[in-house]
């Protein structure tokens, strides 16, 4: 969160009071780009893109990496060598270790070193106490799985100028090592799908020692008296003496009134990746700007900016962007059909990604005539190890899987946590709170989470309230408690720098504080104004943390109190672009320059870790949001875009945001509804929850300065569509839940884009406003344009589609078919794809605990052909970690339109009866099937039933339960549906219906 004006009056006070003692300037109203750096500003950025602007300009140009062939081995799936760099006329050589490994998986990684860091024998200014080698412990904080070696891997060809690794799971995968120049084609089938170096872009920037240039000779001629032609002659010899590199940047670099000390000079890796024969990337998040990635060149529709990987406190971001934003994940997917395949860059520092493309023709006369396009991406890094995975797919959720398989999938969440969460800085008092709590429930708007912003603390010291505005917070928890819902409160990075704050006291007593370059403890200014920040990466300090959680230590917080990490980029108001200064040091002398992307997921890691041991023998899955990201984060939370703004375009654009963190392995992910700065109208609050309906997170937050904007305020129609978005949303938790287990299993995303669902409709590649949920077969489109009444769907494959609330045809026929469907305000545009079953719940409720024992209403979609639909339902407790130990539900629910049957079956086809079950498992086979809903049945079929038979098939016995047909409605286009009244099933058994 940040400040936007006009600003409260205390609030003014409390930053002019800032800027007095510090001089620090204080956060303004809005982003400004100048505030943050454009590659021309980052030495290392514009060095790498200054190589590139060279090398493809010349014809002549060899890339100066070769193999030292004698130097390399394959053993056990893992092959060994020396890369040697040239780096001068006379053939002077730096050795840069090489590992390229081929895992079980069909993975591939490749991984470079510098041998002279790597041991330590380099010489570092201005006796920095900075580690010496490339940052290497990257591993350690994002890889959880899916390093075993592939020792079937073998070495298919090898003579003086390459070697051919065949790999994967059926050996159809090849890497083809070229040494001299250094390069990897990665292909599939014997087709190339990715090529490293191709370009011969690769660049490790080697140690070197700084060497004083002698000063530039001083002429005596005075100024003005130099006539023209020794003018001419002095410009003559400038042309001709040999430029070298540019070293303006190697040493030290500022920007604004901040220069960072760079003790090991410059160090940057830079390599050129190129996706042959793809068209479409995505990935990279976090940034604004479509899914389908935009090149980054310049030109009409590019960026002439790089894409930026640097998590950073960006409010009130722009949009349609490569900006960087709060958090990164360097995975990136290209896409064609028949092929997916992608790249992880595990790389925490800065990082800068450049996107070109070009037609690919062996015949130059063809003259791009049944040539294909390929995007060649260039990626640079200002530190760390050079280090990249390859997945070759072939299929995209082969990639999402591969991925999650090396970096963890999404946590399972708590269940409360996938409902509605009412959020604004902030609400200002306990009995603010109650009120909140009690007009919610007055207006029937289910939620299940309110949320605490800074101004519940005392003086911005986290662990403590307000005792003026927070006299009874337990007092405010049991109330929320007894509807079952929740609390969340902020608790970030900065701890303030004050007396008789034992918090403070404790951090620098045990050393557990970032430090400076200078080895001391880092000050610095954020909410608190002087602050230091805790070193998450040091053990001792997450240990420490965990202790400040405890409830006899948090005072006031309970059982139903969660965590919100914000601010922890992190954000330092007198930093360097509102951040921490590079040359800052961490656990183990390792420069934040080096750890920065990851510096927020370790702190959200250590509150997560923190929530789980706050009372011995309360085993409970945590909540903990979080801002700054990085791979592996999606293990430990959710997430959210960040600063948003009250606009339409901001609305807009929080879809392909939110789908690109789902492709990218961090699905649990949201926009502030509302826009968090500024004020909505009510057309555009009542659009936004009808489309937060549809965020995996869904959360309404404000800023201070905004009007209260409470759900329940807007006033007639709108509290009324508000309300029935809301209880969409509660409806569909079943379905949300289910998506979050399958997401929890293989890494696949909540909402899918188009690609990725129908990975060979082309036409449907580069969309990014509409989406699928889950296997559900719910195909979602938010109005996100101002006084729009019709919306244009895509439809991506030949089977029917429903209206979801009238049960419409929508559309049955062509693939690539672009329908217009009714959108006034009270209607959120929402398909049903025929051959799917999906669960919801359908009494409404007030919180998503009051309906954890409601029975389930399945609907059935009858496809086109009539002839198969299926689902699944994954349920557990919602709480514990209970379903680790066999405590759940995972059912599997067949419409057979031959047999005339719609069946329920374990999905993992588990003997159920051998469970044992726990006291949540017991009670839980009470829970019915109440209805089943069949939109679009024949009425051949349907048309003159009254009842069908119900089998229980555990040998429970046999049942009638009665049917209810309604015929088509030809003039209205509505389908004919049934409507089979209280099934009695249980949920958790296996049973069938015949029809």
């Amino acid at each position: 969160m940040h400040l936007s004006g006009p600003l409260s009056g205390r609030w003014t006070a409390y930053l002019g009071l800032i800027s007095t003692l510090s001089g620090v300037i204080t956060p303004a109203v809005a982003v400004k780009e100048h505030d943050f750096k454009k590659c021309a500003q980052s030495g290392f950025c514009s060095r790498n893109r200054a190589l590139a602007d060279h090398v493809l300009s010349t014809n002549s140009w060899s890339s100066p990496y070769s193999i030292l062939p004698e130097s390399g081995s394959f053993k056990d799936g893992q092959y060994q060598a020396v890369v040697l760099k040239t780096i001068n006329d006379n053939g002077d050589t730096v050795r840069l270790p090489l590992t390229v490994s081929f895992l079980e998986s069909g993975t591939a990684r490749v991984t470079i070193d510098e041998e002279k860091r790597q041991k330590g024998e380099i010489e570092l200014r201005h006796d920095s106490k900075a580690r010496k080698e490339r940052y290497n412990e990257a591993e350690k904080w994002v890889i959880v799985g899916g390093l075993t070696l592939d020792k079937e891997a073998k070495v298919d060809f090898e003579d003086k100028s390459q070697l051919t690794v065949k790999y994967g799971p059926t050996s159809n995968f090849e890497a083809v090592i070229k040494f001299a120049p250094f390069g990897i084609d990665f292909k599939r089938d014997g087709v190339s799908q990715i090529k490293f170096n191709d370009q011969g872009l690769l660049n490790v920037e080697h140690w070197r020692p700084k060497i004083e240039k002698p000063a530039v000779e001083n002429k005596d001629t005075p100024e003005g008296e130099q006539n023209q032609e020794d003018k001419e002659e002095e410009k003559k010899e400038e042309e001709e003496e040999p430029k070298g590199e540019d070293e303006s940047t190697w040493w030290d670099e500022s920007f604004g009134s901040n220069t960072d000390s760079k003790p090991r000079g410059p160090e940057s890796v830079g390599l050129d990746i190129t996706f042959s024969g793809f068209e479409h990337v995505y990935g990279i998040p976090s940034h604004t700007g479509p899914l389908s990635l935009k090149t980054t060149r310049g030109g009409d529709g590019s960026y002439s900016e790089p894409y930026r990987l640097y998590n950073a406190d960006v409010f009130e971001y722009i949009l349609d962007s490569p900006m960087t934003l709060y958090g990164s994940i360097p995975f990136m997917q290209a896409h064609r059909k028949g092929s997916s395949v992608g790249v992880f860059w595990l790389n925490a520092a800065e990082t800068w990604v450049d996107i070109t493309k070009g037609k690919d023709s062996k015949n130059p006369l063809s003259l791009g005539i049944g040539s294909k396009t390929s995007t060649h991406t260039h990626w640079f890094s200002e530190s760390g190890l050079l280090d990249v995975f390859v997945f070759l797919g072939p299929t995209p959720k082969d990639l999402t899987a591969k991925y999650g398989e090396l970096t963890g999938t999404t946590t399972m969440p708590q269940e409360f946590a996938l409902g509605y969460h009412q959020c604004r800085w902030n609400y200002v008092s306990d009995e603010d709170v109650k009120d909140v709590d009690r007009k919610m429930d007055k207006f029937k708007m289910p939620y299940d989470v309110i949320w605490l912003d800074i101004e519940y603390t005392d003086d911005k010291k986290y662990f403590t309230w307000d005792e003026h505005s927070f006299r009874d917070p337990i007092g405010m928890g049991k109330q929320l408690e007894s509807h079952g819902r929740q609390l969340v409160t902020i608790i970030d990075p900065h701890i303030k720098n004050t007396d008789n704050y034992p918090v403070v006291a404790e951090l620098k007593s045990k050393d557990l504080a970032v430090k400076n370059k200078d080895g001391n403890i880092f000050e610095g200014w954020c909410w608190p104004g002087s602050s230091h920040w805790i070193d998450a990466f040091k053990p001792a300090a997450r240990e420490w943390w965990a202790t400040l959680f405890k409830y006899a230590s948090f005072k006031g917080s309970m059982e139903n109190t969660w965590i919100w990490n914000d601010m922890n980029e992190p954000s330092v108001f007198n930093g360097p672009e509102t951040t921490m200064p590079k040359d800052n040091l961490h656990d183990g002398n390792w420069e934040h320059r080096d750890v920065h992307n990851l510096n927020g997921m370790t702190f959200h890691n250590a509150t997560h870790h923190a929530l789980k041991t706050r009372k011995p023998g309360e085993l409970r899955r945590p909540f903990v949001l979080t801002r700054a990201f990085f791979a592996g984060s999606q293990r430990i939370g959710a997430m959210w875009t960040g600063d948003n703004t009250a606009e339409w375009g901001h609305l807009k654009e929080s879809i392909p945001m939110i789908l690109s963190q789902n492709i990218a392995g961090f699905p649990f992910s949201g926009a502030d509804v509302g826009g968090f700065f500024g004020n909505p109208d009510k057309q555009l609050l009542t659009r936004w929850y009808q489309a937060g309906a549809f965020y995996p997170f869904f959360r309404g937050h404000a800023h201070i300065d905004a009007r209260r904007r409470e759900p329940y305020l807007m006033g007639e129609p709108y509290n009324t569509i508000i309300a029935g978005a809301l209880r969409l949303r509660y409806s569909l938790l079943p379905s949300w839940y289910t998506a979050f287990h399958q997401a929890h299993v293989d890494g696949t995303p909540i909402v899918k884009p188009l690609y990725y669902t129908h990975p060979d409709e082309e036409a449907g590649f580069p969309i990014d406003n509409q989406f699928f949920v889950g296997n559900t077969g719910l195909l979602v489109k938010p109005v996100t344009e101002e006084n729009k009444e019709t919306q244009d769907i895509f439809v991506p494959d030949n089977e029917v589609y429903y209206d979801y609330f009238t049960y419409n045809v929508v559309a049955s026929g062509k693939a690539g078919k672009t329908v217009t469907v009714a959108a006034p305000l009270e209607k959120l545009p929402l398909l049903m794809r025929g051959g799917h079953i999906f669960p919801r719940r359908d009494i409404p409720r007030r919180s998503s605990q009051l309906q954890k024992w409601d029975d389930y209403t399945l609907v059935l979609t009858i496809p086109k052909d009539g002839k198969h639909a299926e689902g699944e339902l994954y349920v557990d407790d919602g709480d514990s970690y209970d379903f680790e130990q066999g405590q759940y539900i995972n059912r599997r629910f067949v419409y057979d339109g031959a047999a005339k049957t719609i069946t329920s079956v374990d999905k993992e086809g588990r003997d159920t009866k051998s469970v044992k079950q726990g006291e949540w498992l017991k009670k839980y086979n009470e829970v019915r099937v109440d209805k089943i809903v069949v939109v679009g049945a024949e009425e051949k079929v349907w048309g003159k039933k009254t009842e069908v038979d119900v089998v229980d098939e555990s040998g429970k016995g046999a049942w009638k339960a009665k049917v209810e047909f309604t015929p088509a409605d030809k003039a209205a286009g509505r389908a004919s549906f049934a409507v089979i009244k209280r099934v009695g099933a249980s949920i958790g058994s296996d049973w069938k219906v015949e029809l």
